[in-house]
């Protein structure tokens, strides 16, 4: 057979003119729509500072000040992460049974927390709770909408410019693929937003200039694999949002699980909780790795430089 036999009849010809059509589409598609692989991180980031800290949940910062949440504690820090104010009882005054704080956010004084009632893997009593920053007392409850389909509330984020307040959730479930959105003037829920591609058990959420970032705790630990940032750009059109990788912490001491994060819009810097030490059970600490007896607590602070 010649290996220059050409086309030889128009079949041929219509064929490969569908076929380049096709091609032509997709390009197009997939330059209209992106990836997550093609979307640029949003910052660089160096790792400027480590601190110890008493909590394995959440942090945030306000005015010079920060705040870290244990599942049962809450601890006000100053600038130099000097321990202030601390709460160890956070859940009296509640009618419900609670047991747990997820990352939590602050704004104008006030912290909002994501408590509910965890065991196995699994949430109820779940709610948005505002506690006073400098007491570190309850002062008020979100009413909850129960039929949302959000069945646990591992981080919580408030976006002071739409005056929206968001609810993750950490639970490797249909669920997880949205954020609960409650009004941060009167508490009313707001509706779902839909995660194209989101992440597998999240662990925190922030929002910072535009754009929500969401810590996923699904690097493998006995790995030593490290876990993921992603990024939601909410200037996007559509009835869903894409998740974009923003950062794979490699930095970190040792690999173990991550949690909550926040932005210091002031200082411009980022803010990451991350646990070390203890192997982790569907979300609960049950033994250590070797060389460990304890789970240590840390917040890593990173410079960040914008890059787009």
């Amino acid at each position: 057979m010649s290996l220059n036999r050409g086309i030889s009849s128009n079949g041929e010809i219509r064929m490969l003119r569908k076929v380049f059509s096709l091609a032509i589409i997709s390009i197009l598609i997939l330059t209209a729509c992106g990836t997550r692989d093609d979307v640029m991180a949003s910052f660089q980031y160096t790792l400027e500072s480590i601190h110890k800290v008493n909590g394995r949940q959440g942090v945030c910062t306000e005015g010079g000040y920060y705040w870290v949440s244990g599942s049962t504690s809450l601890t006000k820090y100053d600038e130099d992460w000097n321990v202030i104010a601390e709460n160890t009882d956070p859940f009296k005054g509640y009618d419900i049974e609670v047991n747990h704080i997820g990352d939590i956010d602050v704004y104008q004084g006030e912290l909002y927390l994501g408590v509910e009632y965890f065991m196995d893997g699994v949430g109820r009593n779940i709610h948005v709770a505002v506690y006073d920053g400098d007491t570190l007392e309850l002062k008020r409850v979100f009413p909850f909408k129960s039929d949302t389909g959000q069945i646990e509330c591992s981080g919580i984020a408030v976006n002071e410019d739409d005056r929206i307040v968001y609810m993750s959730s950490w639970v490797d479930d249909p669920s997880s693929s949205y954020l609960y959105m409650y009004d941060l003037d009167n508490g009313g829920y707001k509706g779902r937003l839909q995660m194209n591609a989101a992440p597998k058990w999240i662990q925190g959420v922030a929002y910072f200039d535009g754009s929500l970032y969401i810590t996923a705790d699904d690097g493998d630990a006995d790995k030593d694999e490290p876990d993921n940032m992603y990024r939601i750009d909410l200037g996007t059109a559509g009835s869903t949002y894409l998740v974009s990788p923003e950062h794979s912490f490699v930095e970190v001491t040792r690999q173990g699980e991550i949690e909550g994060l926040t932005f210091d819009k002031v200082n411009n810097k980022f803010l990451l909780l991350y646990n070390r030490g203890a192997r982790i059970v569907l979300g609960i600490p049950k033994g250590f790795y070797d060389g460990y007896n304890e789970e240590i607590h840390e917040v890593f602070v990173y410079d960040i430089m914008p890059v787009r």
